[in-house]
């Protein structure tokens, strides 16, 4: 599976194993940076290059990290067809991918240690969207919520 990853200053040391464990498991990495963990940044910007990634369809799914995940959570599901969900937990990992076609994993780097965010990219990565007629009707509204202006 191609995938990018991208993370912030904060995310930096969990973005460097992640994408490492993720090489071993024969996976194409595109690493958007941060490449200098030492210089503070913004974490909308590595949100942007990774959804504009995913958008393209240049990559089959994205994974985001900073301190909280909360940040590039929020920046991240501002793009259209972008569905980023911040996991701390491998069933949630899973079946936001399985229920709701999750295409963005995020993660907080301070909230979840260097074991369970394996065990998230994981999951995240061995689950396929169910295609089951009530996921994909949900789906559809929530896509609907893209169109609308209010």
């Amino acid at each position: 599976m191609k995938i990018v990853i991208g993370a912030d200053h904060a995310g930096y040391d969990m973005k460097q194993s992640v994408a490492q464990y993720l090489r071993e498991q024969g996976h194409d990495i595109v690493d958007v940076g941060t490449h200098e963990p030492g210089h503070p940044d913004d974490y909308p910007d590595f949100a942007l290059l990774v959804a504009r990634q995913v958008q393209a369809g240049s990559v089959e799914r994205g994974i985001l990290i900073c301190g909280s995940g909360v940040g590039v959570c929020v920046a991240a599901n501002k793009f259209k067809s972008i569905r980023a969900g911040i996991c701390h937990d491998h069933y949630s990992a899973r079946q936001g991918v399985e229920h709701d076609d999750m295409n963005v994993l995020v993660l907080g780097s301070r909230v979840i240690g260097p074991n369970v965010a394996i065990d998230l990219v994981e999951g995240y990565v061995g689950a396929k969207f169910s295609g089951e007629e009530r996921h994909v009707r949900r789906l559809k509204k929530v896509k609907s919520f893209e169109e609308s202006e209010s």
